[in-house]
C-alpha cells in the first residue's frame, strides 16, 4: 500500500507536459479541479475523460504507474460512493430491509465515485510531471501579487514544497521500519481494525522520531546556508514562458468554455 502512493513523486521521462512552464500546469490542474465540480452530465464528464485521457498520453508516464496512487483512497471512495448510494432519496429503485436504493443514488453515486478518481489522477499528473523546486517556484511566481497585501508567499510555496519532497521520504522511511519490526515478530496485517490499530503503534513512534529529526536537520542545513526567506533572493533558472504554454492557455479556455456550455445547455 504504501509503495502504490504517487503523490508528491516525480516521474522523470522527457514529455511535452515535462517541458511546460510549472505555472501552466498549476493553472490546468486548478481548471481540471473547477471543471469536475461544475459537470452535471454524462456528456460533461465525457469530455473531461478525454481531456484527462491526453494529458495522460502527453505525459509520457505509464498509465499503470499513475492510477496506483488510487489504491490509497480506495476506503474513502467506499465510504462516500456508499454514503450517496443509499442515503439520497428520490425514485426507489429496490429495497434490502431499512436499506433502500434509488436513481438519484446511484447517478450521484457513480458521478461522485467518478470525481474522485479523476481529482487524484488529475493532481497526480501535475506533481508527476513537475519537480519540487519547479513546482515552487511556479507557485511563488503565481501568487506574487499577494505580496502587496502582506501574504508571506514565498514561506507558503516553500512549506508545500518541502511537505511534497517528505512524501516520498516518509513513505519510504514507513516501509523500513515496517519491516524491521516484521522481522521482529510484529504483525500489522491480521486481526480486526481495533487490533490493528495497536499493532501500528510501535511503528508510529520511530516514524515521528524519525521525522522530526529529518525536519531538526533539513531547518539546521538552510540556517547554515543564511536563508533568511525570500525577499531579495534571485533565481538561477527563472522562469519564462515559451509558445507552446500559451498554446495550452488557450486549450485550457476552450475545455472549461466547453464544459460550462454542457452544464448551461443540458
Amino acid at each position: 500500500m504504501l509503495k502504490d502512493i504517487t503523490l508528491g513523486q516525480y516521474y522523470p521521462v522527457d514529455s511535452i507536459l515535462h517541458r511546460l512552464d510549472p505555472r501552466t500546469k498549476l493553472f490546468g490542474t486548478m481548471v481540471f479541479i473547477i471543471s469536475l465540480f461544475v459537470v452535471n452530465s454524462i456528456w460533461a464528464y465525457l469530455l473531461a475523460t478525454v481531456f484527462l485521457a491526453v494529458a495522460i498520453r502527453l505525459s509520457n508516464v505509464p498509465f499503470s504507474y499513475m492510477i496506483r496512487g488510487l489504491k490509497a483512497i480506495v476506503f474513502l471512495l467506499l465510504i462516500s460512493v456508499s454514503f450517496n448510494l443509499f442515503l439520497t432519496p428520490g425514485v426507489e429503485i429496490f429495497r434490502l430491509g431499512f436499506v433502500k436504493v434509488t436513481k438519484e443514488g446511484i447517478q450521484i453515486a457513480a458521478f461522485m465515485g467518478v470525481r474522485l478518481i479523476y481529482l487524484v489522477v488529475g493532481s497526480s499528473i501535475m506533481t508527476l510531471t513537475t519537480t519540487p523546486n519547479q513546482l515552487t517556484d511556479g507557485l511563488e511566481k503565481s501568487l506574487k501579487f499577494l505580496n502587496k497585501i502582506r501574504v508571506p508567499v514565498h514561506e507558503v510555496a516553500m512549506m508545500m514544497s518541502i511537505a511534497l519532497r517528505f512524501i516520498p521520504i516518509l513513505v519510504e522511511e514507513t516501509d523500513k521500519i515496517m519491516k524491521a519490526q516484521m522481522a521482529r515478530g510484529a504483525d500489522f496485517e491480521t486481526g480486526n481494525l481495533i487490533q490493528r490499530a495497536k499493532n501500528m503503534i510501535p511503528l508510529l513512534v520511530p516514524l515521528f522520531i524519525s521525522a522530526f529529526r529529518r525536519a531538526t536537520d533539513l531547518a539546521m542545513a538552510m540556517e547554515a546556508r543564511c536563508y533568511r526567506g525570500g525577499e531579495g533572493r534571485t533565481k538561477m533558472k527563472p522562469l519564462r514562458y515559451a509558445k507552446r504554454d500559451g498554446g495550452t492557455y488557450l486549450i485550457y479556455l476552450v475545455y472549461l468554455g466547453m464544459i460550462i456550455s454542457l452544464r448551461a445547455i443540458l
